[in-house]
């Protein structure tokens, strides 16, 4: 089955822009041709430009802020939008967007649960001249993947490990070694995502070139001797999976009077809670004041936010899905208008079948000292939010 190029999948799906722009205002803007087809998605609902958004569950916050985001930014420039969560299902996500493009998408964005699960799906899209933008995950394996939204997660990684040394007191918060550091050796464990995540193994080879050095010079030990990224994934990013994993590490590795944990690394602030539960559990803390390990995390949750400001949970990445969300918008709209969408890294992040264009965005490591003005004076959370945990409706 011939799929048809990047630029004759934006014109199909700016011809049919064009055909409903007098009542559609999100599509505004020049469009680039009149490519048609009777197998077009876009040619199959009138002229209205149909976005399908495929988010992964909505147990993490973090993907239900993110899916609302998009849709209602994709809304606001006049866009029909079918919102869709799997629940960490993969046959629930393919079922998902098999009926978006039944049912007239002209544009997908999906957030994968296994970005290696889509073939037959991203197969059809193709042959529908359906463009398809990967959101936070990479999709792997298919060339019918046409834009990829980001954050840098090879920084995010570096930002973690960073994290990790500042907490240790190893270095500054830029990663410079400080004249004062402990010589060690302090004993870490490693943790990282899930291995049918693309992201995963890019935070985790972020962590490890900054940790890599002190590991070598025998300034931090993984006493576990759980070094590879297939020993320490867990899968689906599960909290309780982390939580039973660190019990088992304890158990196995810090009984009998031997040197404590010192810190670990975790790549997402449901495994920190998973981990520090179990820390707390065996008689660590319950506060870093009072002998916690650091934890690192990501994605900034409510939860963790409060641990953070708590003074429980070390550090977290913020990753603001208000910016990826728009930029998401920013790429659709190019794309509705005939525009090849703006890509700031070209090179990267290859899929297995193409190098995939990509935008990636920046991101903060907030700490306790910088929490308020990151999250709270931006507008993310509210300080009775952080208070509770929870966030107030």
């Amino acid at each position: 089955m011939k799929t048809r190029s990047f630029f004759g999948k934006i014109a199909t799906v700016a011809a049919t822009c064009a055909a409903g722009a007098l009542a559609l205002s999100g599509c505004a803007g020049g469009g680039a041709g009149g490519a048609t087809g009777s197998d077009s998605g876009a040619a199959s609902n009138g002229g209205t430009v149909k976005v399908g958004v495929a988010m992964p569950t909505q147990t993490s916050e973090r993907w239900i802020a993110d899916g609302n985001a998009v849709k209602s930014g994709l809304e606001a420039a006049g866009y029909e939008v079918d919102l869709q969560f799997a629940n960490d299902d993969i046959p629930t996500q393919t079922q998902q967007i098999d009926q978006m493009i039944t049912n007239g998408a002209t544009m997908l964005v999906i957030a994968a649960i296994d970005g290696t699960a889509l073939s037959s799906q991203l197969d059809t899209a193709g042959a529908k001249n359906i463009p398809v933008i990967a959101y936070d995950r990479l999709i792997r394996d298919n060339e019918n993947v046409d834009f990829y939204v980001s954050f840098d997660n090879f920084k995010v990684g570096v930002a973690q490990g960073n994290a990790l040394l500042y907490g240790l007191g190893l270095t500054d918060k830029e990663g410079k070694k400080l004249d004062s550091a402990p010589k060690g050796p302090l004993n870490i464990e490693l943790f990282a995502g899930s291995p049918d995540d693309n992201n995963a193994k890019f935070f985790f080879d972020g962590a490890m070139s900054v940790l890599r050095p002190f590991l070598d010079d025998g300034t931090l030990v993984v006493k576990s001797g759980q070094t590879s990224f297939d020993q320490v994934a867990i899968l689906r990013w599960q909290q309780e999976v982390a939580q039973k994993r660190m019990e088992d590490l304890l158990t196995s590795t810090y009984g009998g009077g031997s040197e404590p944990l010192a810190g670990v690394l975790s790549p997402f602030d449901g495994i920190s809670r998973g981990i520090i539960t179990a820390l707390q559990g065996a008689g660590y803390g319950p506060t870093i004041k009072d002998g916690l390990p650091a934890v690192t995390g990501q994605d900034a949750e409510i939860a963790s936010a409060k641990m953070i400001n708590d003074g429980i949970q070390q550090s977290t990445i913020f990753k603001d899905t208000r910016t990826l969300a728009a930029q998401s918008v920013t790429v659709i709209k190019a794309m509705a208008e005939g525009s090849e969408p703006e890509a700031n890294d070209t090179t990267t992040y290859n899929n297995g079948v193409k190098v995939v264009p990509s935008y990636l965005l920046e991101v903060e490591t907030i700490y306790t000292d910088n929490l308020k003005e990151k999250l709270i004076d931006s507008g993310y959370y509210t300080q009775a939010d952080v208070d509770a945990g929870v966030v107030k409706k």
